[in-house]
């Protein structure tokens, strides 16, 4: 039986990864801090393993006679100051590759992101040959390029390192929408410019499909871009899911000026710039393809929502 180790596992992208690895036979170990996070991971069927994540030195152990490290954990609140981002993101993902070593991991997966791109320029038609920004303003941007930069660079001979970047995970339970629903609600969310900007977005199994086929046909030592490959208007997106969980207030328009001064980065770069992303080099080193198309997923959502 094949073993994976997982970081993360207890997230909105982690969970759905977890189930699709224990329900592929995998022996799966999730790293893990609460007790709710446990219940989380081995809901599905894995072992939950209890370490903070950028200390190894008490789960390093657990990491032994894993055929694939995934690495997924981050901090994710980009009000986090700068500190927390680099703890958690940078020394974290430093702490996973040297447990991954330790115990002669051959295959080391990070889940990356596009913001690691994100310095102040929207992102237009971009492959992964776009410099990654340690030099962001925003400290999530910086340290998730840090973070990607130590997985790339610990590429070796013994341990191949891939990072898969999804964009704009969304799906049943995610954190990120749920927060913009919530924003919204109370009338603490506005459109930058119309929000007229075209994007790309990921759908949760989709985003799982690319970190495992990152694991199996990934090139070492590179980067993958990972979408829905179903562009949309940023304004016509979200205004389909603020239906989809009964958002009936008013929604504001604002120019990017106003932006400036009441929404911080990386957040408004996140919700007022065009973002496109080439997904060529995935499909061609990886084979990949949606596993869920984006309508079918809008419907998986609608169903989930109504259930609720």
């Amino acid at each position: 039986m094949a073993q994976a180790f997982v970081t993360g596992g207890s997230g909105f992208i982690g969970q759905v990864l977890v189930r699709r690895l224990v329900d592929a036979g995998l022996d799966v170990r999730a790293l893990v801090r609460s007790d709710s996070s446990a219940e989380r991971v081995e809901s599905p069927g894995a072992k939950a393993v209890r370490g903070d994540v950028s200390d190894s030195t008490m789960w390093r152990h657990e990491v032994e006679d894993s055929d694939v490290f995934f690495h997924l954990a981050a901090q994710t609140d980009v009000d986090a100051d700068r500190a927390d981002h680099e703890r958690v993101t940078v020394h974290g993902t430093r702490a996973a590759l040297e447990a991954a070593v330790h115990a002669g991991v051959p295959r080391f997966v990070h889940c990356g992101t596009e913001a690691a791109l994100l310095a102040g320029a929207p992102l237009i038609d971009v492959d992964e040959s776009a410099p990654l920004r340690p030099d962001s303003d925003a400290a999530y941007s910086a340290t998730k390029a840090e973070a990607e930069q130590l997985v790339l660079d610990a590429n070796s001979t013994t341990m191949a390192t891939v990072s898969v970047r999804p964009r704009f995970v969304w799906g049943p339970h995610s954190i990120l929408i749920d927060g913009l629903v919530a924003a919204a609600k109370a009338g603490e969310f506005a459109w930058i410019d119309g929000g007229r900007h075209t994007t790309d977005v990921t759908y949760v199994d989709n985003a799982v499909e690319g970190l495992v086929l990152g694991w199996q046909r990934g090139t070492p030592g590179e980067a993958y871009f990972v979408t829905d490959r179903h562009r949309v208007v940023l304004r016509e997106f979200l205004g389909q899911l603020f239906s989809i969980y009964g958002v009936d207030t008013e929604i504001p328009d604002i120019t990017s000026a106003e932006a400036e001064q009441s929404i911080p980065v990386p957040a408004r770069w996140f919700l007022g710039q065009t973002c496109t992303l080439r997904t060529g080099k995935a499909v061609s080193d990886l084979g990949y393809e949606p596993v869920v198309p984006h309508e079918i997923a809008l419907d998986v959502l609608r169903e989930s929502v109504a259930h609720s």
